[in-house]
């Protein structure tokens, strides 16, 4: 066995590294999670009728819907004009088609 001691400093030293380095892990974590796209299969987004295509929706499961209501016109989506998808209010975590639509869709002001 080793009879060297480390010195404080050292021990220190490292553990504020180590302590630094947590905020970086979670932010590429939580990076690469925002990049995903929503599935149209995922639970939340099937309580919530989404289709990734506005043209697709079920007119008589959705009678409400018209089809100049899409994401990218949703008080909810997160993106710029033009952004072919984006993040939403909605499904935390999770990327929208900028042509998709749900039931929670409204009219951005």
């Amino acid at each position: 066995m080793f009879d060297q001691k480390l010195p404080r400093r050292t021990l220190l030293k490292g553990a504020l590294a180590g302590l630094a380095a947590i905020p970086v892990v979670a932010v590429v974590g939580r990076a690469d999670a925002a990049a995903a796209p929503l599935d149209s299969n995922d639970p939340q987004a099937k309580a919530l009728g989404y289709v990734s295509d506005t043209t697709k929706v079920d007119a008589k499961a959705n009678p409400m819907h018209k089809p100049e209501q899409k994401c990218a016109t949703c008080v909810q989506f997160q993106g710029k004009a033009g952004d072919a998808s984006a993040a939403c209010t909605i499904f935390a975590g999770k990327l929208v088609s900028a042509n998709g639509w749900c039931k929670v869709w409204a009219k951005k002001p």
